[in-house]
């Protein structure tokens, strides 16, 4: 017989919590509660929970997708308990993780029970994982994209919204006109400034809805910046195999992540905020110098990885770091074309840091995925790749890997393999980028096209020369030697 978390006969090889959750109070409501936040957000908090008398609990909200509707129903069924497993070189632990104290998705509750838990006086955080296409901002001017289809819809119609945006706007209003105070927006997306982002979107949408509304958000809400970092590849069919081995009973909820993680929180909250230093999170007064780091270091490798290395016919990361040109290659681009651009605090170890994440990339036993990664790549190209390349234009430096990584792009969003198989392209300029394919499937033409993308590459870059034909050249050979050819000619005078 097949058992779930909740089966009172299931026997665990791993504990439940042994505190009592019915002391959880929902004074923290997260948007997008997919793999990441279970692996990342919710298990601080699970671990603070464990040592201390804290009594936040999370309500965890998913606004999309049957995926997100049928994670919600889960996470019911299993008493919103649900696995992390650590996966690294030394072994495997699993935690059962009691953080969340109630689920929510409009299909099965509606708007109005979302925006009643956003509304309620106990809300002190409203956080945030829903990517960067969720805060419906423009990349290129950073403000909010007024006509995109949600944020319309919800211009249209603000008591049922769709977008999270919509969902805060809309319960700050109603907080405010209850006279209670505002809260604080957390994001924990992978985004420069994030808290920027967010404060941007949120202000943007409630200046359109109703200046006043916007001029008490200003003053009742805060929008911290945050430095997130933990590798959590996406759940498959395999995973949860591997999961109910280890764990004794099936968990449709649970998550493989790697041993490291790493938080950095700029310590601004409205209303109070849980100790999470206490269990090594990090707070600061700037996050900016870590984000960046982290997300030209880590995240501008990955996609690197993913782009080139999907074309290649690499499906994961940790395939490609098996190859010496590879890895020579990330190195490369870390400590030669990103290094060069980050100012950090005294004592951040930039080498050790690099090392650290090739031995990360490495790890066999996280089985994250190329095409994973390589989705929504008009979004992240900017932060990336594109904002390093500026500084090389700048100051005269080698972009050469960065280069390639932007050439990868280009060549990946084409659709069609090394071999010429058709695959998905996840990307919210899907529609304009197939019509460029059409129009322009190959050659220099394809490279100008592209670039016209102003909200990817602005104005700047297309109108600098040496940038387009460095692009240009890198694009060709890409595309007449193949990805693994074009990476190893990066440094052919090393073994």
């Amino acid at each position: 017989m097949e058992h779930t978390l909740a089966h009172p006969d299931a026997t665990l090889t791993v504990p439940r919590p042994a505190w009592d959750r019915a002391r959880l109070v929902p004074r923290m409501v997260h948007i997008g509660c997919g793999a990441f936040h279970r692996a990342h957000q919710a298990m601080y908090l699970h671990q603070l929970l464990a040592s201390s008398d804290c009594d936040w609990g999370i309500c965890a909200v998913n606004l999309m997708s049957e995926s997100g509707r049928r994670l919600v129903e889960q996470l019911r069924e299993q008493e919103m308990l649900y696995s992390v497993t650590e996966s690294g070189e030394s072994g495997q632990t699993q935690t059962l993780i009691g953080a969340i104290k109630e689920a929510l998705h409009p299909a099965l509750d509606g708007c109005d029970a979302i925006l009643r838990a956003l509304a309620r006086p106990e809300t002190a955080i409203v956080s945030l994982t829903v990517t960067e296409k969720g805060y419906c901002v423009n990349p290129a001017s950073g403000q909010l994209d007024r006509h995109h289809p949600l944020i319309q819809h919800d211009l249209s119609d603000p008591g049922r919204p769709k977008s999270a945006v919509g969902f805060i706007v809309e319960a700050l209003r109603l907080r405010r006109d209850a006279g209670l105070p505002g809260f604080t927006v957390l994001a924990c997306d992978n985004l420069r400034e994030n808290g920027h982002v967010a404060r941007a979107a949120v202000l943007g949408l409630a200046q359109l809805r109703d200046a006043a509304l916007a001029t008490w958000i200003e003053a009742q809400v805060t929008f911290p910046c945050t430095m997130v970092d933990r590798i959590v590849p996406a759940v498959t069919e395999e995973t949860q195999q591997e999961i109910a081995a280890l764990l004794g009973v099936n968990d449709p909820c649970g998550v493989v992540c790697e041993p490291f993680s790493q938080w950095v929180i700029e310590d601004n909250f409205a209303q109070g905020r849980p100790a999470w230093d206490r269990v090594g999170a990090q707070f600061v007064d700037d996050v900016a110098p870590f984000e960046l780091m982290k997300l030209r270091m880590l995240n501008g490798s990955h996609s690197f990885l993913a782009w080139l290395g999907y074309l290649a016919g690499y499906t994961t990361v940790a395939e490609t770091m098996q190859q010496p040109v590879w890895r020579r290659a990330v190195r490369a681009l870390m400590l030669n074309e990103q290094r060069p651009t980050l100012r950090m605090p005294e004592g951040v170890d930039l080498d050790a840091y690099a090392e650290a994440l090739v031995s990360r990339f490495s790890n066999p036993s996280l089985r994250h995925r190329t095409a994973q990664i390589a989705s929504d790549g008009s979004q992240k190209l900017p932060q990336r790749m594109l904002d390093s390349i500026r500084y090389h234009l700048q100051h005269g430096g080698d972009y050469r890997c960065l280069a390639l990584g932007v050439a990868g792009w280009m060549r990946y969003v084409l659709g069609k393999d090394e071999r010429g198989e058709p695959y998905e392209v996840v990307d919210p300029l899907y529609v304009t980028l197939q019509q460029i394919n059409q129009q322009h499937p190959e050659g220099r033409d394809r490279v100008t096209a592209l670039l016209g993308l102003r909200a990817v590459f602005s104005d700047d870059l297309p109108a600098h020369k040496a940038f387009v034909e460095t692009l240009q050249a890198a694009y060709a050979h890409l595309c007449q030697h193949g990805a693994e050819a074009a990476v190893a000619a990066l440094f052919p005078e090393e073994p």
